[in-house]
């Protein structure tokens, strides 16, 4: 199916294509019903405003992108009047120059690896793109228009319209999503094993009954994750939490603050699965820091198997999910499918393995 051009949207709208481009790149340059006009032409077109006229003239542009929304998280990376390391086990800081490998994207790091090698392998180039806070959908539009094929990260605005609409117009990966109307790939991990792995381990080995949910349920792996965990637990006849006992993340401004509470208050559980590794590190941290010990205290498991789970004392018990494979299968996909949107929805799981540490008891 050939891509639509400027010029196409100029016909269908009845304006010049110097029009169209102000529309997408100037909107404020453009009267509100024109710009209305041109954007209902290009809907209705699958139109993607293209950066790269000159490969796409060509029909490919040899490049594609990886974009995430709202999983970078700002800490200090290391600056000498920073304290980069937490107390949380790990070295003394004042004999540490290096970075906080808290301080990344951990999750994200490895499947850009993947997708990246997969990318360099098979001759083809990457482009990074990442929205801002306000994005309007127009971020992943100017990306996706300089590029063959596009992997996306989940995030709160990944479910905006503009992307629905360029599943229709180049092929789309969307990582760790389950499937959906859209035709796209979905690549994810199978949450429902992995929280049953670690669910039973909990009450198999150390004898617990009482564990709650930490986790901001604003995507479907924590959607996943929660109802899995809540599933296992009503399997096996115990008490089953209606909601996270905290619903804070790793970038989430109201930080923990159900979870100081339930400190203060003296209502912690026996166990606090959290819904990735990066929650479970601040919240053992925020449990170090009110005087409560992990495991001694309270056992703490965390989602994903970054590896700086490893480097924490006690190490992070937790699932792995094989996240550079999840980004090889990404650029893979992309590049079969030479431009060309799916279909229909296609859907890839891939399993996961429990790795048990010290942060639930277990040496």
């Amino acid at each position: 199916m050939r891509r639509a051009t400027v010029y196409d949207v100029a016909e269908q709208a009845g304006v010049s294509t110097a029009t169209v481009s102000f529309t997408f790149h100037h909107p404020d340059k453009v009267k509100p019903a024109t710009r209305e006009k041109v954007l209902r032409a290009a809907e209705g077109l699958n139109y993607v405003p293209s950066a790269n006229a000159r490969g796409l003239a060509r029909g490919r542009t040899g490049v594609f992108g990886l974009y995430s929304f709202d999983m970078l998280i700002e800490r200090p990376l290391g600056d000498e009047d920073d304290a980069v390391i937490s107390d949380v086990g790990q070295a003394d800081a004042d004999n540490h120059d290096g970075p906080d490998v808290l301080a990344y994207p951990l999750y994200v790091d490895e499947v850009q690896r993947g997708f990246e090698l997969e990318c360099w392998h098979r001759g083809r180039n990457v482009l990074l793109g990442s929205a801002s806070a306000a994005n309007d959908g127009a971020g992943i539009t100017d990306i996706a228009g300089r590029v063959d094929g596009l992997a996306v990260f989940p995030g709160q605005f990944a479910d905006d319209p503009s992307l629905s609409s360029l599943c229709r117009s180049i092929p789309i990966v969307r990582l760790s999503e389950g499937r959906a109307g859209d035709p796209a790939a979905y690549i994810a991990c199978d949450n429902v094993s992995g929280m049953n792995q670690l669910i039973d381990h909990l009450v198999d080995v150390h004898g617990l009954w009482n564990i709650a949910f930490i986790g901001k349920n604003d995507n479907y792996d924590m959607r996943s994750r929660f109802a899995a965990m809540q599933g296992r637990l009503r399997y096996r006849g115990l008490p089953v939490p209606q909601q996270p006992l905290d619903e804070s993340d790793a970038i989430c401004e109201e930080h923990f603050v159900a979870l100081c509470r339930a400190i203060d208050e003296g209502r912690l559980p026996q166990a606090l699965v959290c819904t990735n590794d990066q929650t479970a590190f601040d919240v053992i941290q925020v449990l170090h820091d009110a005087g409560v010990d992990v495991p001694r205290n309270i056992v703490v498991t965390g989602f994903d198997g970054v590896l700086a789970g490893g480097l924490l004392s006690p190490g992070l018990t937790t699932v792995r999910q094989p996240m550079e494979a999840m980004g090889r299968m990404a650029a893979r996909l992309l590049d079969e499918r030479s431009g060309r949107p799916w279909e229909n929805p296609v859907n890839f799981v891939f399993p996961v393995r429990m790795v048990v540490r010290g942060s639930c008891g277990c040496q």
